[in-house]
């Protein structure tokens, strides 16, 4: 073992836990961007060398992934929690297109999710995997929520998972502009076309009933 090398034992006892490791790169990417987040300065507030982090993670796109599952998991709890609630379906879609819509330029999580699909283009199988388990769970959510609008009788008949996947489409755009800051259009500005469209292809009609 080198001079100053610190023992893999060792190493494992004085680690935070990961979540610490996890909260505090979604910290910095809110307060300085993806540009802030460096293994040295993230290890330094997390009590840990840049060596240590490499050892637990592997590599700064492994970190990132991780983070963006993490922040997931929350942004899930969230999703099942309004989609659950009282209220008509319709209700529960716009809850679910308000939580999908970045807040604004430089969103974190939206930031941090277009960085790894970036990075995914060198990615390996597991880990486009994983990052299609991200999308699928948004898509299971909303398709589900979509066939119960169309059984309830508040939706036409269509096919959900199609239009569940051409809405995230719409989504997944306007979100984009959005979240890089592109001039001219904002969250507002989204939310008014995204509920004219769902008015117009979903909402039946009872006036000429």
């Amino acid at each position: 073992m080198a001079a100053g090398a610190v023992p893999v034992r060792a190493a494992r006892k004085n680690a935070p836990p990961r979540e610490d490791v996890l909260v505090a790169a979604m910290a910095t990417i809110a307060e300085r961007g993806l540009e802030g987040l460096t293994m040295a300065g993230l290890g330094r507030q997390v009590g840990m060398s840049s060596g240590h982090l490499l050892y637990y993670f592997g590599s700064k796109d492994e970190l990132l992934l991780q983070t963006l599952e993490w922040s997931e998991a929350a942004l899930g709890v969230e999703r099942r929690a309004l989609l659950s609630r009282p209220g008509t379906v319709r209700e529960r879609l716009r809850a679910y297109v308000d939580l999908y819509v970045p807040e604004a330029a430089r969103d974190p999580h939206w930031t941090l999710w277009l960085e790894v699909w970036n990075r995914s283009q060198n990615a390996g199988p597991q880990e486009r995997e994983r990052q299609g388990a991200i999308e699928g769970a948004w898509h299971r959510d909303l398709v589900a929520l979509i066939a119960e609008g169309i059984s309830r009788g508040e939706f036409r008949p269509l096919d959900p998972d199609r239009f569940g996947a051409r809405l995230r489409a719409l989504l997944d755009g306007f979100s984009i502009q959005v979240a890089v800051g592109l001039p001219g259009i904002g969250r507002q500005d989204i939310l008014d076309h995204v509920a004219e469209f769902l008015t117009d292809a979903l909402v039946v009609d009872t006036t000429t009933a």
